[in-house]
């Protein structure tokens, strides 16, 4: 490999480290944003438009109580597993990098068995 293809590929991963990264950034700024409107309005918006009197149906309140708290534990739990994606090296992809790597070497010996000749 030529040290110009090294750094390109070398450039090539970083910007897809960064890529990831903001996608992670954007993805905690959302749920940060519309979990905080959701516990911040919804209590309030519940009780004045939403009395058990003009309902008549106390359990429509449960859900709507499950809703407001379920959605940030969930969503929650769906954020801890992108934040564990991006920032903890999983075994997957050291596998895959030796994978690659193999694969190349595998190449540039089949190449320089026929360049030989």
């Amino acid at each position: 490999m030529s040290k110009d293809s090294v750094i390109k590929d070398q450039l090539a991963k970083a910007k897809k480290r960064v890529e990831t990264l903001k996608n992670f950034y954007k993805h905690l700024t959302v749920y940060v944003v519309v979990n905080g409107f959701l516990l911040l309005v919804a209590k309030r918006v519940t009780f004045i438009f939403l009395s058990k009197e003009a309902l008549g149906n106390p359990g429509f309140l449960e859900w709507i109580d499950w809703n407001v708290y379920g959605t940030p534990i969930i969503w929650g739990l769906a954020l801890l597993l992108h934040a564990a994606y991006v920032f903890i090296s999983s075994p997957f992809k050291k596998w895959e990098e030796r994978q690659i790597q193999s694969y190349i070497r595998k190449d540039r010996e089949e190449t320089e068995k026929f360049t030989r000749k």
